[in-house]
């Protein structure tokens, strides 16, 4: 063990199960530790690095930020944040955005837009919000009781009351939970349309519209969560566009700061103007520097951007589809899980000894590597995964 790990083991606290390797430098899609040994990034950083290490455009950008001011209070205006939040509502057809640091503050925002439309038009005893079993909405409190996974629930009780979870793919389920909760008692829908730590699922689109058209029917407010499938991650700038539906209200963050702490709520014109002065904030939401990254991800993100993310995601599922020791593959875009016959645990070692880093979601091996991955590096990689995937 070296320094850096007994020192972070030393004065770090214990909340990450860390791997016995020290990244010092990368490029693109591929980083070094101490020893000099190259691996292939195939997390992302959990989806963050979304143009990948040292990006050239991210990196002028940031530091041409960087020189004229690293912060101000949300009590005056800055460009990156004002041209950020234009990029954002022009692409989503969205009209407002608070910024944030994370996507747990994201959806703390979505909540409460939710609960306080709902308390104005139909009361304060309309507070529940409805999300899906094997959901993973964040680690507050409040975004925690949002989750849909007890095990993430235990030792934290009590936790903020108002939250049901309803099976994935199950609309008479799903109306049976809001008519039993009492639809003029439901403010709100959150849905992730790709469950990423909930196995890398996605949702079959029929329930995705027949829950978007009940929520529109009963007016509950419609929270698509796309903290990580958001900003290109499936093959569209945001997750939700691939069903054809519109949300009220969009969380994101992850890739959205390209490696910067940055969350960002998105907010439809029926919900636009919820939040008034003193409802909500962030000292640090919205930070230059941060939005200044942000606008070099997303300025990016076109048509052809993301026809290339849809090329090489089409490629990785034909690569591993049918592999031997590859039971199943699933996910959308770049955003990719992998069911082993061998446990998970042993593959990502496999990979990791190979230099391949990856990731887990449940029982699966997890991809998400930069959206602008060199397909041939991509390539070398899917080969080394293939290979430690075989019994």
């Amino acid at each position: 063990m070296n320094h850096i790990q007994s020192a972070d083991k030393q004065y770090v606290a214990n909340t990450y199960n860390r791997f016995p390797v020290t990244i010092v430098s990368g490029k693109g899609s591929e980083v070094y530790d101490e020893n000099g040994k190259r691996y292939i990034d195939m997390g992302s950083g959990i989806g963050v690095t979304a143009m990948g290490i040292a990006d050239d455009q991210w990196v002028a950008a940031v530091t041409e930020q960087l020189g004229k001011v690293q912060h101000m209070s949300n009590l005056y205006y800055t460009e990156p944040c004002a041209k950020l939040a234009e990029l954002l509502c022009t692409r989503t057809g969205m009209s407002k955005v608070f910024f944030a640091n994370s996507g747990a503050e994201a959806n703390e925002c979505a909540i409460k837009v939710a609960r306080k439309y709902a308390a104005e038009h139909k009361g304060e005893d309309c507070y529940t919000i409805v999300t899906l079993e094997k959901s993973f909405h964040g680690r507050t409190l409040t975004t925690l009781a949002a989750t849909g996974q007890d095990h993430f629930h235990k030792l934290f009780h009590p936790l903020t009351p108002g939250f049901v979870h309803t099976p994935a793919n199950d609309f008479e389920a799903f109306k049976t939970t809001v008519e039993t909760v009492g639809t003029d008692k439901v403010a709100g829908i959150m849905l992730e349309c790709v469950q990423g730590e909930g196995g890398v699922i996605a949702l079959d689109k029929d329930f995705v519209v027949s829950v978007a058209e009940y929520a529109k029917a009963h007016d509950i407010i419609l929270i698509i969560d796309e903290v990580q499938t958001g900003n290109g991650r499936t093959g569209a700038l945001y997750a939700y566009m691939n069903f054809g539906i519109t949300p009220d209200v969009v969380s994101t963050a992850k890739g959205l700061g390209g490696g910067l702490p940055l969350g960002a709520t998105l907010m439809s014109e029926k919900v636009q103007d919820v939040l008034g002065f003193g409802d909500h904030g962030s000292t640090f939401g919205g930070n230059p520097i941060a939005c200044a990254g942000a606008v070099s991800v997303i300025g990016r993100i076109d048509e052809a951007f993301l026809a290339d993310v849809r090329a090489k995601s089409e490629y990785v599922f034909s690569a591993l589809e049918g592999a031997e020791g590859v039971e199943s593959v699933s996910g959308m875009g770049l955003m990719i899980g992998i069911k082993t016959v061998k446990p998970a645990g042993e593959v990502l070692k496999a990979c990791m000894d190979k230099g391949v880093l990856c990731l887990t979601a449940k029982d699966k091996v997890r991809l998400l590597p930069a959206l602008n991955i060199p397909m041939d590096v991509l390539k070398e990689a899917v080969e080394i995964i293939k290979a430690a995937c075989k019994a």
